[in-house]
């Protein structure tokens, strides 16, 4: 009766054990979540509710956060995210770092935290440099700093000459380059026909505006009409996409076409648009 006894408190502490391990490999039903902040609006937050960031430099989805950068900005990772009501499977994803390990996606861009958020809750890292923001589900704006490379292969600064320069420009939500045209005008799109057979080279952003980096002004992003369709705008130039970028973030092959300077990228120090 004795040796039974053993058995089954030594069986029931190997069950404890067993399930307190995976208590402990589970803590939280969603390894990510939607926290509203009431500045920012809508955030993305690990499971504990700490931020979660992107970079602008990671335009192109790889990460350029490394060495002291990510001691300040840790990187990232779920190995399977658990999401909550409002966010989508196919919008996360994971890459392979520069030194081997892993890390998670929003988007197409690297997440990261924020060495000085100390507690949940924190957004201390909204704005820093000018290219670090809180990672949210809503944007339709982001913020990229790249070299410019034209369809050509050219390196191109922010001047549109040949050089070696990293060029700040607005995106869409994953990473793809938005351009204006220089024959345009003041909410006034000049380029495309009526029956919009010519779209496909430079395709119109209808994406109206959700949610920006707070680095902007929202007064500067509007809208035009376009033979009955909405066109983004910003500071008085409706938003274009390049057909020939494939759709894939970091792409800036219009600065080229068909000569610099005809198409160019959008940034903060864009002069507005005259009529």
């Amino acid at each position: 009766m004795k040796r039974s006894m053993l058995l089954i408190g030594g069986g029931l502490l190997l069950l404890t054990a067993a399930c307190t391990h995976k208590a402990e490999e589970h803590p939280d039903p969603n390894n990510f979540k939607l926290t509203s902040d009431a500045k920012l609006g809508t955030i993305i937050t690990d499971g504990k509710g700490k931020t979660l960031y992107f970079y602008s430099m990671d335009a192109n989805g790889q990460s350029a956060c490394s060495g002291g950068c990510a001691t300040n900005w840790p990187p990232y990772f779920v190995e399977t995210p658990d999401l909550p009501a409002g966010l989508t499977a196919t919008d996360f994803g994971t890459i392979t770092r520069a030194d081997g390990s892993p890390q998670s996606t929003y988007k197409g861009w690297p997440l990261y935290y924020y060495v000085k958020d100390s507690t949940k809750g924190d957004v201390k890292g909204e704005g820093v440099g000018g290219k670090w923001f809180t990672a949210k589900p809503d944007y339709s704006i982001m913020l990229a700093y790249t070299q410019l490379i034209g369809r050509d292969t050219k390196h191109y600064t922010s001047k549109y000459v040949e050089g070696d320069e990293i060029t700040p420009y607005l995106t869409d939500a994953y990473g793809r380059t938005l351009y204006a045209f220089a024959n345009d005008r003041l909410n006034t799109n000049k380029y495309t026909k009526s029956d919009f057979s010519n779209n496909g080279t430079w395709p119109i952003d209808s994406l109206m505006q959700q949610s920006i980096p707070s680095t902007f002004n929202t007064a500067d992003f509007n809208k035009t009409s376009v033979f009955g369709r909405n066109q983004v705008t910003f500071k008085g130039w409706p938003l274009y996409y390049f057909g020939p970028d494939s759709a894939k973030r970091g792409n800036t092959k219009g600065v080229s076409v068909p000569t610099p300077g005809v198409w160019p990228i959008v940034n903060q120090n864009t002069v507005t648009a005259v009529p």
